[in-house]
């Protein structure tokens, strides 16, 4: 019986997916969980540079790390390739070789690059063709603050266009003091969602060590991802209530 496959990605660049997914695999690996962690397109880096893959390796202590293709410049991975004249994705090999991961796993991350719908190749196809073509469940990483519900509206709707599963929305990053727009968010987030909170990563996660993490992954995930976060006490501490 094949593993679970779960496809991170986000509303956009630079919410949190990759702590997410390090976060996700450090709570399965810690379970006794096989966890393989794939990257298809990495952008932003050449050579020996680390990447995403490397950094959720070295937070989670996930050995069983991919990454298929790269690129230096920090753009799409469609639009890196055509700059830098590397072969782009091929989107059913990549699929082919996940699935083959989750056969030899309990648990397959995928994280994406930049949002839901960024083009990988010519065909413009999209990290959301790839769960299409892995039958992944989605998770969606979001930021808290000023402008995050038009965008998560915009990722689930096209999550539920394609009848892609969503396995949870996670804030990549809470900061220490929560302003009255990331108290106010969190509940039209749920609400978007159709659903509580699945996480809420602290900020600066990335720059904890590994049992630091670890112990930030388990406050800042939800019972399904093997963490201890109540999406219920969370909106209720951080309730914003103007005073008359």
């Amino acid at each position: 019986m094949s593993g679970r496959i779960l496809l991170v990605t986000g509303t956009g660049t630079g919410v949190g997916k990759t702590i997410v997914s390090a976060a996700i695999a450090s709570l399965s690996a810690k379970a006794g969980k096989s966890v393989a962690v794939v990257k298809p397109g990495q952008t932003g880096v050449s050579g020996d540079d680390i990447g995403d893959a490397d950094d959720i390796k070295r937070l989670s202590g996930v050995a069983n790390v991919r990454e298929f293709v790269r690129y230096p410049d920090p753009i799409s991975p469609a639009a890196a390739a055509r700059i830098s004249g590397k072969p782009t994705l091929v989107m059913r090999e990549a699929a082919e070789q996940i699935k083959a991961l989750a056969a030899a796993n309990d648990l397959v991350l995928v994280e994406g690059a930049g949002g839901l719908l960024v083009e990988y190749n010519p065909e413009r196809e999209t990290i959301a063709d790839l769960a299409q073509l892995t039958a992944a469940e989605v998770v969606v990483a979001v930021l808290p603050n000023l402008g995050t519900l038009n965008q998560t509206a915009m990722t689930i709707e096209a999550l539920e266009r394609r009848d892609l599963r969503l396995a949870g929305v996670v804030i990549g990053r809470w900061p220490k003091q929560p302003d009255m727009i990331c108290a106010n968010n969190i509940v039209d987030l749920e609400t978007i969602a159709k659903r509580p909170l699945s996480g809420a990563i602290r900020e600066r996660a990335g720059h904890l060590s590994k049992p630091e993490f670890l112990s930030a992954a388990d406050a800042g995930l939800s019972p399904a991802f093997g963490g201890h976060f109540d999406a219920a006490d969370f909106r209720q501490r951080f309730e914003y209530r103007r005073k008359a």
